[in-house]
């Protein structure tokens, strides 16, 4: 059974960090690449991916904020967060890539 566990969220200031945790199990954790998802406001925007070989790819609104990476050994990615704006705000899901399992979030909420 996969399971995605996300977590690492949190109510923090603006312009602050977090770092957000994705641990798969039941997977191939090395043969998937995995991308994360914000849902506020009953929709879903795409975040950043990375793919196989740990080569990240971002939406252009969190570029140079946002660093996502994964460590193969412990089966997690992570998802640096910096300099966090209020359009940040949102429960962050993990989703993997190519094979349509989703996580069921951890929320980020960003306060002025």
């Amino acid at each position: 059974q996969v399971q995605l566990v996300e977590s690492g969220g949190d109510l923090v200031q603006a312009g602050g960090s977090l770092r957000l945790s994705c641990a798969a199990s039941g997977i191939d954790f090395s043969a998937f690449g995995f991308a994360w998802y914000r849902h506020a406001s009953v929709k879903r925007t795409f975040v950043a991916e990375i793919d196989r070989v740990g080569r990240p790819l971002y939406a252009r609104n969190v570029e140079g904020r946002f660093t996502l990476s994964r460590d193969d050994a412990k089966e997690t990615v992570y998802l640096q967060i910096n300099n966090l704006k209020s359009e940040d705000t949102g429960v962050y899901i993990c989703h993997v890539m190519a094979a349509g399992y989703w996580g069921r979030g951890t929320q980020v909420t960003v306060f002025a």
